[in-house]
């Protein structure tokens, strides 16, 4: 099944385009991304945050991205979907300077900036879990694990070597995976997964 293409309201555009601003004129400085080009971050970076936006549950709990870097996919996903709290959690402090910047100057309140490393931080159980381009699947699944509420949703996006992480974290884990391919990356797969434990429990 392929990723559905989201739809985003002129409001949400007109933000998205305040970010990729921000992004650029603190890229300059903190080189928050390898790429300088706006249409490279537009079709790499946000266009790929995007298209997890039909795959998220109902806004009802808060969410958490880790290790949200230059604001992918946390900040974007942010910008589009305001019905809930969203928790970005990243160590880097720098990036974290950057992203307590742009939710406020994009007027982002419901955002939470954690300026910590994931193992650190404590939240109250989660309802989604969102990273992109962080660790692999099998690690993503133990922070996603305790963070979760017991009915919580893990989205995460993976490369061209999805399925062969699919495969090593299924044989530590239980869970329900759902698989997108995705609209931006030939070859890569969208991973919304539910009922998580550890195999054995």
């Amino acid at each position: 099944m392929r990723a559905p293409d989201p739809a985003v309201s002129r409001e949400t555009g007109a933000r998205l385009d305040g970010f990729l601003s921000l992004l650029l004129r603190w890229n300059a400085r903190i080189n928050l991304v390898a790429e300088g080009d706006p249409e490279t971050l537009r079709a790499r970076h946000i266009a790929d945050s995007l298209q997890l936006l039909s795959l998220l549950p109902e806004a009802d709990g808060e969410a958490a991205d880790l290790g949200t870097g230059g604001g992918f996919p946390g900040l974007v996903l942010a910008i589009a979907d305001t019905g809930r709290i969203w928790n970005l959690v990243e160590s880097d402090r720098r990036k974290a300077a950057f992203l307590t910047a742009a939710a406020g100057e994009l007027g982002l309140s419901h955002v939470r900036v954690h300026a910590l490393r994931i193992e650190a931080v404590t939240l109250p159980p989660l309802a989604l879990v969102t990273a992109r381009a962080l660790a692999p699947l099998t690690l993503l699944l133990g922070h996603a694990e305790r963070l979760l509420a017991p009915c919580g949703t893990a989205l995460f996006p993976k490369g061209r070597s999805a399925a062969d992480e699919l495969a090593a974290a299924e044989a530590e884990w239980t869970m329900n995976t759902e698989r997108f391919e995705s609209r931006t990356e030939p070859g890569a797969m969208i991973f919304r997964i539910t009922g998580l434990h550890r195999a054995g429990r």
